[in-house]
């Protein structure tokens, strides 16, 4: 079993776009939350907009490629976004939402 290195490459490269892009949506859906009167339906939305993404560009990944290569990365680099999204967040000292007057802390 040989590895196909463009394939696994240009499916990191996707992965690495579409991740960025569905952590950057879940950080804005988070801070909308936070101040929202209806909470739900922004996380709602966030949530079928962001695995629609996720999940589409996998599935083209996967249906238009010989081999998995391409989607191995595709996933790997989700994981590897994921993880610096976690890291960030983790070192990222923010303001709790009761201090920015959130209407759940009242």
């Amino acid at each position: 079993m040989t590895i196909d290195w463009l394939a696994l490459v240009a499916g990191m490269g996707a992965g690495l776009i579409v991740s960025g892009l569905f952590f950057i949506g879940l950080a804005w859906s988070v801070k909308q939350v936070v101040t929202a009167t209806r909470p739900g339906r922004i996380l709602l939305l966030s949530f079928i907009s962001r695995m629609t993404l996720l999940l589409g560009a996998g599935s083209l990944i996967a249906a238009n490629s010989a081999s998995l290569w391409p989607l191995i990365g595709y996933v790997l680099a989700f994981f590897m976004v994921r993880l610096l999204a976690l890291r960030r967040a983790r070192n990222t000292h923010s303001a709790t939402p009761c201090d920015k007057g959130a209407p759940l802390c009242k």
